[in-house]
């Protein structure tokens, strides 16, 4: 039964974070659409793996260091936007996207 709870509790996670990524414009809201799909996606390995070998925490070690990697990973993300905002006071995606160039 737990299992059930934390797969249902994963994919209502990637489902709100799909919504969010997809229809908002600011690249703040994008970014944390992105984190929820990616929280949903540990959240469902660490349940299946809790699962699968109860007695090994070595999942959990696993889902916990890849936690910390997206914490890195999203403070660069959010450092990366603020310095669009600071440079072209840009907040949205579509006026971002000539920064290619």
């Amino acid at each position: 039964m737990m299992l059930e709870a934390f797969l249902l509790l994963a994919a209502a996670l990637l489902a709100v974070g799909l919504y969010g990524a997809l229809s908002q414009q600011s690249i703040v809201m994008v970014m944390m659409g992105l984190e929820l799909m990616v929280n949903a996606v540990m959240v469902a390995a660490a349940a299946v793996w809790f699962h699968v070998s109860p007695q090994l925490p070595d999942g959990q070690v696993l889902v916990l260091v890849a936690m910390l990697a997206m914490a890195v990973e999203m403070a660069m993300g959010f450092a990366v936007a603020i310095a669009i905002f600071r440079a072209r006071d840009v907040d949205v995606t579509d006026s971002a996207g000539d920064l290619r160039g």
